[in-house]
């Protein structure tokens, strides 16, 4: 099961899935947060395997959760839907309630009824909020997050925790760092740098363009999610409640940076987009926005180390691959 599945990410893995041949229960609710013809061409790329089923439907309605779980014969589940966004979350708070909490809720209750092999699930590189140590590492405290959605996946990680714990249910919270690539969200700044850029029209520049980010492509993402999906977690025999360690438990609960490792000037990132595109942006440099932090740099060595997983796309041929889509999606000559 992935839910999200017309999701950037969601759809990027259920693809990946289906061309190794696995079956792929498809869950989302389509809803408006942006282009929902976006979401549906994602889908399309879906619908063409025979092993792949889709079901409309909310997380946060719990007697649709309980009656896919039910009916479908999953093994292991992949959640990725939530209400995303930094932003959004200032201005519509009671949607992160409802899909980041209520919604991951009834998710792990399926998952508990029906003796799910492995639930990975989504969690972000927000989680760090007002931490400055970098890079950024599972083994420190997130206590201190600066948005509300961060808190919500910050508390999915400890409601994870706890079903782990009391109903050995592996779980693994894959905290993503920046991603990006083709079929991306319109919300995400390549996206709306890409569209403005092209419109010559200026783009906003947040904290003055002094931000820097750990911008992972695609691909990457989908690689490592793939090794995390099938290896189901473990617990963690030298844990001690002495000296507890964040990032493992005695319970079979996980969680891991997936990120670049590797981060990069928002100004850098300009500028490689303008050369992509052969057009110079417009720059409206601005103030950092409420609940932003100002960097992200994924320590991954846990990752490394435990599935051999290495990002390898440069961020030159990652924007590249993006520019080539965007402009066949949209039909811009040139």
């Amino acid at each position: 099961m992935v839910t999200g599945a017309a999701g950037f990410i969601g759809s990027a893995l259920g693809l990946k899935l289906l061309e190794r041949g696995d079956e792929v229960v498809g869950i989302d609710n389509l809803n408006d947060y942006y282009d929902v013809n976006l979401k549906l061409a994602r889908l399309d790329r879906l619908t063409d395997y025979r092993q792949f089923k889709f079901v409309k439907l909310d997380i946060a309605d719990k007697q649709a959760v309980q009656d896919v779980f039910a009916k479908e014969d999953v093994a292991r589940v992949m959640h990725l839907a939530a209400q995303a966004g930094v932003r959004y979350s200032i201005t519509h708070p009671d949607a992160y309630i409802d899909s980041n909490i209520v919604g991951f809720m009834n998710i792990l209750e399926g998952c508990r009824q029906h003796e799910i092999e492995h639930l990975a699930y989504a969690s972000t590189s927000s989680i760090y909020g007002a931490n400055t140590c970098m890079p950024f590492s599972i083994h420190d405290n997130v206590d201190h997050p600066v948005s509300l959605y961060a808190a919500s996946k910050k508390a999915n990680e400890l409601m994870a925790h706890t079903y782990s714990h009391l109903y050995r249910i592996p779980t693994t919270g894959l905290r993503f760092f920046t991603v990006y690539g083709p079929w991306g969200r319109p919300d995400m700044s390549l996206f709306m740098f890409t569209r403005n850029i092209l419109e010559g029209k200026p783009i906003a520049v947040f904290n003055y363009g002094n931000h820097r980010r750990d911008f992972t492509y695609i691909d990457d993402i989908v690689e490592g999610v793939i090794r995390v999906l099938d290896k189901p977690a473990q617990g963690n025999s030298d844990w001690s409640g002495e000296h507890p360690d964040p990032g493992t438990s005695l319970a079979p609960y996980r969680i891991y940076n997936i990120g670049n490792n590797n981060p990069i000037p928002l100004l850098s990132f300009i500028e490689t987009l303008e050369q992509c595109l052969g057009k110079t942006a417009v720059k409206n440099l601005l103030p950092m926005q409420p609940g932003d932090i100002p960097d992200t740099y994924a320590d991954v060595s846990d990752l490394v180390n435990d599935f051999g997983y290495r990002p390898a796309t440069l961020l030159a041929d990652g924007i590249s691959n993006f520019v080539a889509w965007y402009k066949d999606f949209y039909k811009i000559a040139g």
